[in-house]
């Protein structure tokens, strides 16, 4: 048993007076309370050696003790901790149940409206995981790895990022080209690497330092970037049909069937239509002299 003593000490120019001020301070009254005069006052000699009188008034009680060991468990100061915080961020009517197995402290929260405890991606509920961490693991005891959830919000996490894994896997092992993904607690980055290592030609690895440390999807056979001068393996032809780059001559290509039925065109050089003018000139005009006695369709000679 533990004797807690509660006490009030006072002085006056009399013991009566220094009572009076001892049992107004103390505010208690009764039997319980106990009175001792520590100084009688006195006038002293010709004004020289006077002293005022002293009091004590006191009570004291009797209680259980405690020890400190067992004042709060870990699961305790976790729920108490998660508490503090959500009421001072302002929610309302929840509960906290934390379960313990074996080194993991599961800790649910439940009630309305704590869409806000969550956060963009889950980065507030993750912060409040990381500070509950550190409170529980002050406490003497074995290590213990504190995991919060509010609304089956971890499940549903876990199935994005494996589908996200499996689906980026995929792309990386197709294109050849790895991919970084944006910064992840590691909670996260292990469900990445889990689920990448079920892809067959991915893998992954981490980088950065944390709190910005990203995982790196890559491919086990990485294809070699193709050459910019023969994408696609297709290949340029000149006019004479050999491998290499067309020249660029400025002679217009040769236009197949542009003269049908072998009939030749022939132009007049001495005068050229204007503005859409229609040609009336009769055509033995403009051929040559021995072009009448030419036939129509003659030997062509190469």
């Amino acid at each position: 048993m533990t004797v807690l003593v509660k006490e009030s000490i006072k002085e006056a120019k009399t013991v009566a007076e220094a009572m009076k001020l001892a049992y107004e301070e103390l505010g208690e009254y009764g039997d319980e309370v106990k009175t001792e005069v520590l100084v009688e006052p006195s006038k002293g000699f010709l004004g020289f050696g006077s002293r005022l009188a002293k009091v004590r008034v006191y009570i004291e009680n009797e209680v259980e003790e405690v020890k400190e060991e067992n004042l709060l468990s870990k699961e305790d100061a976790a729920v108490q901790y998660i508490k503090d915080v959500l009421t001072a961020m302002g929610a309302e009517n929840f509960s906290v149940n934390a379960s313990k197995e074996g080194e993991n402290l599961n800790i649910a929260l439940e009630g309305e409206d704590l869409g806000f405890v969550i956060g963009r991606r889950g980065e507030t509920i993750d912060a409040i995981q990381y500070l509950t961490g550190l409170v529980v693991n002050r406490i003497d005891g074995d290590y213990l790895r504190v995991t919060i959830d509010s609304g089956n919000f971890r499940e549903k996490r876990e199935k994005t990022l494996e589908g996200l894994a499996r689906r980026l896997a995929k792309t990386v092992v197709k294109t050849g080209r790895s991919i970084t993904l944006e910064p992840m607690n590691p909670y996260e980055r292990r469900i990445i690497h889990s689920t990448v290592s079920t892809i067959e030609g991915a893998t992954s690895s981490s980088i950065g330092e944390e709190p910005n440390r990203k995982v790196v999807i890559s491919s086990t056979n990485p294809r070699k970037p193709q050459s910019r001068d023969n994408r696609g393996g297709k290949r340029n032809y000149n006019r004479d049909g050999k491998g290499g780059e067309r020249r660029n001559s400025g002679d217009k290509p040769f236009r197949k069937g542009g003269n049908r039925g072998g009939k030749k065109n022939f132009e007049r050089k001495d005068r050229a239509p204007i503005n859409n003018e229609v040609d009336t000139t009769p055509v033995t005009d403009v051929l040559p002299k021995n072009a009448e006695s030419t036939p129509l369709y003659g030997k062509i000679e190469l």
